[in-house]
């Protein structure tokens, strides 16, 4: 894997573990390399891995196992476009129920902590009608909800 640019997210030991899951929960996703420490480290000791090259859906990674120091924030999430309700539904148990968290608006945070906006192609549609009214009743009800239900979305769209 040798992208122009690659994502590269800091884990606490676990980049393959979350590498991994990315791998077998997300499309076009794999994990390509692991590479292991040739020395000593700050967190880590010499042969432990210290970094692991992945794909995210089509987006090259590099997890770096850098310890402790930083945590990941809502400051950066991967957003997913979903098509429907059952591949909205997948995708969001999938990160929710392998020790993740819900959080609002489609939003949720895996067990490493990184965000994920399962957002469904309806809503991005909903959200931008050009309707004001339509866009807004869309928005309101986006705000409602934790995991976004694409039936409820475009019935407020429609008013």
């Amino acid at each position: 894997m040798h992208a122009k640019n690659t994502i590269c997210l800091w884990f606490d030991g676990t980049a393959l573990d979350a590498a991994s899951f990315y791998a077998a929960t997300f499309p076009d996703s794999h994990v390509h390399a692991i590479h292991r420490a040739p020395g000593d480290y700050p967190s880590g000791k010499q042969g432990d891995v210290l970094t692991v090259e992945f794909m995210v859906m089509g987006i090259p990674c590099l997890g770096l196992n850098g310890g402790p120091v930083f945590k990941h924030s809502e400051a950066f999430s991967f957003q997913v476009a979903t098509d429907d309700q059952e591949e909205t539904d997948r995708l969001w148990h999938a990160i929710v129920g392998n020790g993740g968290e819900e959080s609002a608006c489609g939003w949720c945070r895996d067990k490493w902590g990184l965000s994920w906006q399962i957002t469904p192609r309806a809503l991005s549609a909903a959200i931008t009608d050009p309707d004001p009214a339509a866009a807004k009743r869309a928005f309101e009800k986006m705000m409602e909800m934790t995991k976004i239900d694409i039936a409820a979305i475009e019935a407020a769209r429609r008013g």
